[in-house]
């Protein structure tokens, strides 16, 4: 039985048609995901599965959009793989708040870099799965638009952290 992470893409955590984390728990031990744990607000969630990366996707998007009504991007990401994500961070000595990956199904494209507009003081490299980006002055002045991340998630370099720890100690 292996440990992952799931990382809900574009869920809303408060307001109108929210997803408590409780809920999210209660869904992933209905779909037979054991050892459950959810982390922050935010849509974070590990747990133990014998089901394939892929399996855990669908079994999970499709429990999610019966819940919400509309589909849930999910991302999974296995404990070696979350581990190696945080291992990988390009900017390791810069401020892990300002630092993010952003998660994607499949490897970024090799236009990935050419295809950013609003570039101020952001550094961007590419990684297996990810996309790393630190925010220079942090991301509320931001302007940066970055296609390739469209279709991921993001999560800051200290909750990366933390979900690699958790899931490693599943």
């Amino acid at each position: 039985m292996g440990s992952f992470v799931a990382l809900l893409r574009a869920v809303n955590v408060g307001g109108t048609g929210k997803l408590p984390m409780s809920d999210l728990k209660a869904i992933c031990e209905e779909i037979g995901f054991s050892d459950v744990r959810t982390y922050i607000a935010s849509g974070n969630v590990v747990f133990k599965s014998r089901k394939s990366e892929a399996a855990i996707k669908a079994a999970l998007e499709k429990a999610l959009a019966s819940y919400a009504g509309k589909p849930v991007g999910v991302l999974v990401r296995s404990a070696a793989e979350m581990a190696q994500v945080s291992a990988d961070n390009p900017f390791p000595k810069l401020a892990p708040n300002r630092t993010i990956a952003v998660f994607l199904d499949h490897a970024p494209p090799a236009d990935a870099l050419s295809a950013v507009r609003g570039r101020k003081d952001e550094q961007i490299r590419l990684g297996k799965r990810e996309l790393y980006i630190h925010y220079g002055e942090g991301m509320a002045k931001s302007k940066l638009i970055v296609p390739a991340a469209k279709a991921g998630t993001a999560r800051n370099m200290n909750t990366v952290a933390v979900l690699a720890k958790m899931a490693a100690e599943a």
